[in-house]
């Protein structure tokens, strides 16, 4: 639940004895809102709910008594410490047993701490006060640890892009290349997801990550030498192995970003995995690594193909433009070697959304 200072913090009590509930509402029913369960299995059903059921509300803490008669407190303490929805609820074991073995094995299940019969009115408003203010303190610091995360996530973000798109200006270019290669991205994958091939293995949630990650596909350029990556003719085989380490050089640069954020960052981890593998081939004769097929990571052959693309319909130092038609029969041919040929199936369907971006787009 949301802490706010109009609202009052919720208290679930778990008692199989009225008595016992009646004393504990009346102690803190002034400060808190009281929601009350005879035994385990109906608290089960408030913290989790019941099939066809939502949770109205989750407590902020759980008063729980340790012996009932149909599933005891360890029991219901086990469940709400395996949810991820529970597990950071504070409770507070209530028990005539007076027994260091029985708080020990509650402590060490997850018991927050214990309050015994007969109840001391003052000690029950100190500890609950006490770990509800805990449980206050522990929001207040994840709420800030997640907006600074985000705040971060989103410098290095703008940081990353503008540096991809000063590699544009670098290599000649408008910069628009950049532009047309997340809008192809996202026409392509938005017909992945309707598409039986690839709807269990991208998730819409990810979308927006693996299409900002591409613009960054080229960032490891910014590490080769203009005397080899502005050459208008062709590249020796040395210049070339130096032309290779792009994708190298890219995915150290990421990594070295990664350090400082979650490593569930979605949006880097298709940085990473686009900068390394986009020259990667179906067949395995592409580079740095010599992937093949699904080895290769979706997101960088996702990649491969949109970058190809652009690259055949755009003028480049050391070539002009094809036209649409061309570069989508180069294309064609390279299914099944160059490319996944499901993704090559896929652009066939949407080559004349490709073909709109290029001109609408155009150096």
């Amino acid at each position: 639940m949301e802490y706010t200072n109009d609202s009052k913090d919720v208290i679930l009590i778990v008692d199989d004895i009225e008595i016992n509930r009646i004393i504990l509402r009346e102690v803190l029913q002034n400060d808190y809102l009281i929601i009350e369960a005879s035994g385990g299995q109906e608290a089960l059903e408030i913290l989790f709910g019941t099939p066809g059921e939502p949770v109205a509300m989750l407590p902020t803490a759980v008063l729980l008594d340790v012996m009932m008669p149909d599933i005891d407190g360890f029991q219901v303490l086990d469940k709400i410490k395996s949810a991820e929805a529970t597990k950071n609820i504070p409770v507070l074991f209530i028990t005539a047993a007076d027994s260091e073995e029985t708080e020990s094995r509650g402590l060490v299940a997850g018991a927050a701490d214990y309050i015994t019969k007969p109840f001391n009115h003052d000690v029950v408003r100190a500890r609950v006060d006490n770990h509800i203010n805990l449980a206050r303190y522990r929001h207040t610091l994840e709420h800030l640890v997640s907006v600074k995360t985000r705040e971060v996530t989103r410098t290095y973000e703008s940081t990353l892009e503008v540096l991809a798109t000063i590699i544009e200006y670098r290599n000649l270019e408008s910069g628009a290349h950049i532009r047309r290669t997340t809008l192809l991205t996202d026409i392509l994958v938005d017909h992945m997801l309707e598409d039986k091939r690839f709807m269990d293995i991208l998730a819409e949630e990810n979308i927006p990550s693996l299409v900002k990650a591409s613009a960054l596909h080229d960032i490891g350029k910014i590490g080769i030498p203009d005397s080899i990556l502005l050459k208008p003719g062709k590249l020796t085989p040395d210049e070339f192995d130096v032309i290779k380490t792009h994708t190298t050089i890219g995915s150290h640069i990421i990594d070295s970003i990664s350090e400082n954020l979650p490593d569930n960052d979605q949006y880097l981890k298709y940085a990473k995995e686009i900068a390394h593998s986009h020259h990667e081939r179906w067949d395995g004769t592409g580079y740095p690594d010599g992937l093949s097929k699904t080895d290769i990571p979706l997101s960088a052959r996702i990649i491969s193909i949109v970058d190809v693309y652009d690259a055949l319909t755009s003028p480049r130092c050391y070539k002009n433009a094809y036209t649409h038609e061309v570069s989508l029969g180069i294309i064609l041919e390279g299914k099944g070697t160059q490319f996944d040929p499901d993704l090559v199936d896929i652009l066939s369907d949407v080559a004349d959304e490709f073909q709109k971006i290029e001109e609408e787009y155009k150096d």
